[in-house]
C-alpha cells in the first residue's frame, strides 16, 4: 500500500460502505460521526493523535532503582456512518496498522532524541527506558522491511502495510557509545558533548519526559522541526498506552494512563485547535499558529493525596514507607535548545498564580513565595522542602498559569500556560491523573 492510500484508509472504508448502500447511485450524503466525540476543551482517556509522558526517571547509576516503563498501544475509533438520513453503520479503524515518532525531552523542555515505532492493528510496543538509554531501542519493521513477519508479527484480524521511508531505519540499530554518552548525559544535566539540556540535580537519575505522535512516514525530525507538523505527522487518533514507574530496590512498582490529545480527523475541523492564536499543544514550538492541531491541556488542577503507606512488615531489612508525589509537567511556552553548561534558560524558574492545599476538614494552606514546579517536567514530594504541605492528607488546588518574559501568549492572555498533573499515591500505590478545572483554549485564573 502507497501513503496516499495510507493517509485516507478511513475515506476508502466509508466509501466502500457508501457504495454497498446506494448500489452505485451519485448524490450520496455521507455523514461520519465519531461514537466518542472529540473533546478539544477536556482531556479524555479515548484514542489520540498524541501521547505525552509527562515524566521518566531511569538511576543509571543502579541497575535495581528507579525506572520508568510504559506502552504505545495501537488503539482506534469506532465512528458511525449515515448515507442519506439512512441507519448508521460501523467504520472500525482500529485494526489499521500505523507508525508513531517517539521524542525523548529534557526535563527544560529540550528535544534529545527520536525514534520510530510501527504497529499492527492491535498491537502494543512496551518502552523500557532503562534498556533504552543502555543502546536499545524498541525493535519493530513495517511488512516491507519484515517480509518474514519475524520483527512485528501480524495478528489474525491485524492490517500490515509497508512504510517504504523505514527501509534502513527499521528496524533499529543499537547505539553506538558514543550515542549513549551523549543522551544519559543531556539527560542528567551534563555537557553532551559540550552544551546541556537539563538541570544537574548532582546525582545520576536521568529525568524527562517523552512525546508520541502519528506520522505517516519514518521521519528523523524532532517535533518542531520545520514542515514537522505540515509534512510529517497525521490527526489519526489512534494511539492509547500506560506509564510504569518502578523502583525494585525498594519494592515500589506504580502506574497509570499516560495523557491522550487529540486532533481533529475524519474530515471534522474545529476553530478551538485551529485557529491561528489559539493555544494548542504544541503551539510553543510553532509560533501559537495552530499548525499542529493538538488540543492543549489544562491550567488549573485539584490534586487528592493520601499520608504515605505503612513499611512492608515482610520484607528484611524494610524499604522506606512511599511518600505521595507529585508529577507534574509544564509549557515553558518557548522553543528551547541546547544551552551554555552551569546556566539556566531566561524562562526558568517558572511560577504559578497559586497553591493552596486543603486538609479533611476544608482548612486551607497557601504556598507562597516558592517556585516548586519549575522545570517542564519534575517530580516532587508532598510535604518535602520543595512543597512544604503540613496537612497530612487532602487536595491540593494549583493554578499553574504564569507569565514567561518575552512571548506574546495565545489569544493575547500572556499568563496561559498549560500544564498536567499526576498523583503517585503513597497509601495504595496507584497513579492517577488530578482533576482538571479548566482547559488552556479557555484559561481560568482562579485563586482560592
Amino acid at each position: 500500500m502507497n501513503m496516499e492510500l495510507l493517509k485516507k484508509t478511513q475515506w476508502l472504508a466509508t466509501l466502500c460502505i457508501a457504495a454497498v448502500l446506494l448500489a452505485g447511485s451519485a448524490g450520496a450524503q455521507i455523514v461520519t460521526t465519531p461514537i466518542t466525540p472529540l473533546p478539544f476543551t477536556a482531556i479524555s482517556e479515548t484514542s489520540g493523535s498524541t501521547l505525552l509522558i509527562p515524566y521518566f526517571e531511569v538511576d543509571l547509576g543502579n541497575p535495581n532503582g528507579r525506572n520508568t516503563i510504559f506502552t504505545i498501544d495501537k488503539g482506534g475509533r469506532l465512528d458511525s456512518i449515515t448515507v442519506n438520513g439512512g441507519p448508521p453503520s460501523l467504520n472500525n479503524n482500529v485494526a489499521t496498522a500505523v507508525l508513531a515518532h517517539v521524542t525523548i525531552w529534557s526535563d527544560l523542555g529540550v528535544p534529545v532524541f527520536n525514534f520510530n515505532v510501527y504497529l499492527t492493528g492491535y498491537d502494543v510496543e512496551t518502552v523500557n527506558m532503562r534498556t533504552l538509554l543502555a543502546g536499545t531501542l524498541p525493535r519493530t519493521a513495517s511488512a516491507g522491511q519484515d517480509p518474514g513477519d519475524l520483527i512485528s508479527p501480524k495478528g489474525a484480524k491485524s492490517q500490515d502495510i509497508n512504510f517504504a521511508s523505514c527501509t534502513g531505519q527499521l528496524p533499529p540499530a543499537p547505539l553506538t557509545a558514543l550515542q549513549i554518552s551523549n543522551l544519559t548525559a543531556l539527560l542528567t544535566g551534563h555537557a553532551g558533548p559540550t552544551q546541556c539540556a537539563g538541570l544537574d540535580h548532582s546525582d545520576s537519575v536521568a529525568r524527562g519526559y517523552i512525546t508520541i505522535d502519528m506520522v505517516n512516514n519514518c521521519t528523523t525530525k524532532n517535533a518542531g522541526d520545520p514542515n514537522y507538523f505540515q509534512q510529517d505527522t497525521t490527526l489519526q487518533n489512534h494511539l492509547t498506552g500506560h506509564v510504569f514507574y518502578v523502583d525494585p530496590s525498594n519494592s515500589i512498582s506504580r502506574g497509570g494512563n499516560v495523557v491522550h490529545i487529540h486532533g481533529p480527523e475524519n474530515g471534522v475541523t474545529d476553530p478551538i485547535v485551529t485557529t491561528s492564536g489559539n493555544y494548542t499543544f504544541y503551539g510553543r514550538l510553532n509560533g501559537f499558529t495552530a499548525v499542529d492541531q493538538k488540543e492543549p491541556l489544562s491550567t488549573n488542577f485539584v490534586a487528592r493525596f493520601n499520608p504515605g503507606g505503612a513499611t512492608p512488615s515482610w520484607q528484611l531489612p524494610p524499604p522506606p514507607a512511599p511518600k505521595s508525589l507529585l508529577i507534574v509537567w509544564r509549557d515553558p511556552k518557548v522553543v528551547q535548545g541546547l544551552f551554555a553548561c552551569g546556566t539556566t534558560p531566561s524562562w526558568y524558574p517558572l511560577n504559578q498564580e497559586s497553591i493552596t492545599a486543603f486538609d479533611e476538614q476544608e482548612h486551607p494552606q497557601t504556598i507562597t513565595g516558592m517556585f516548586p514546579f519549575p522545570a517542564a517536567t519534575q517530580m516532587v514530594q508532598i510535604g518535602g522542602s520543595t512543597l512544604p504541605v503540613s496537612v497530612n492528607a487532602g487536595s491540593l488546588i494549583l493554578n499553574l498559569n504564569t507569565t514567561v518574559i518575552g512571548t506574546a501568549g495565545p489569544m493575547g492572555d500572556t499568563a496561559a500556560a498549560q500544564g498536567w498533573v499526576q498523583v503517585l499515591d503513597g497509601k495504595f500505590g496507584v497513579v492517577h491523573n488530578a482533576q482538571q478545572l479548566d482547559s488552556a483554549t479557555r484559561p481560568a485564573h482562579f485563586i482560592p
